[in-house]
């Protein structure tokens, strides 16, 4: 099971990334653009979801499309999924409570590589150990 503390220590490890919290709510950017963020569920989506409350956090991690944002729902249901509100957007949220620490990693680095700058993904890839 992650926790919040979990996302921000994934989160910063990777280059450029600062963490913000507007309207409340926490945010992960690498430079200008947010790849991860905290998404209390609306009345719309418990609304869509058929139930009376969110049981536990939950993130929204960008994803390169959606065709990879189904993939994830179809591979592990209890731990992804989407609302209506995330129809037509590259974004699927994961549910804290049911993912490993490991799978977020992958999750949160994916997301990562997608807004950031190809520049610095390159710079990250020449860097990095295998």
């Amino acid at each position: 099971m992650a926790t919040w503390d979990d996302v921000r220590e994934i989160a910063l490890a990777l280059p450029e990334t600062s963490e913000h919290v507007p309207r409340g709510t926490l945010q992960w950017k690498v430079r200008t653009k947010t790849f991860a963020w905290e998404r209390p569920l609306r009345r719309a989506d418990l609304d869509s979801l058929g139930i009376a409350a969110q049981t536990g956090p939950v993130l929204s991690t960008a994803t390169e499309d959606e065709a990879v944002k189904f993939a994830l729902i179809a591979d592990d249901r209890s731990t992804f999924f989407t609302t209506r509100h995330f129809d037509g957007y590259p974004a699927v949220l994961v549910r804290l409570d049911r993912i490993s620490r490991r799978r977020l990693e992958e999750v949160m680095a994916e997301a990562w590589a997608v807004k950031a700058p190809a520049k610095l993904l390159r710079e990250y890839f020449r860097t990095c150990p295998d």
